[in-house]
């Protein structure tokens, strides 16, 4: 899907965003003082990491004509098609507990993940 086509939906897409990681990226938007209008969520996957693919979680003005476009509660996500091999399927969430606080990926795709949780084989 280019960037001229209308994003997916949140039903649509193929990666989902929970409502928590989606209220916690609008106050990291908010307290950078980012122009909400203009950032997209890049997720992806890169080599490395404990377990061989290391997740990506960025906020960004760059989108690429390759780029697949979501929109999740209000959130622009964008997903290179190699990335999204990967991520198909995978639930961003956000968790804020007394051992830590932090996005998870529940990645169905994934054989194996590491301890720290950042990194997946597949």
């Amino acid at each position: 899907m280019s960037t001229t086509t209308a994003p997916q939906t949140g039903a649509e897409a193929p990666v989902k965003l929970s409502e928590a990681a989606a209220k916690e990226i609008r106050k990291i938007i908010a307290d950078q003082e980012l122009d909400a209008s203009k950032i997209r969520l890049r997720v992806g996957v890169k080599g490395g990491g404990c377990s061989g693919f290391s997740y990506l979680l960025d906020l960004t003005e760059a989108q690429k004509e390759t780029d697949e476009v979501f929109e999740i509660h209000g959130i622009k996500v964008i997903c290179d098609p190699k990335s999204l091999l990967y991520l198909g399927g995978v639930t961003i969430d956000f968790r804020d507990e007394i051992m830590g606080r932090g996005f998870v990926f529940n990645n169905p795709n994934a054989t194996s993940t590491c301890g720290c949780g950042s990194s997946f084989s597949a």
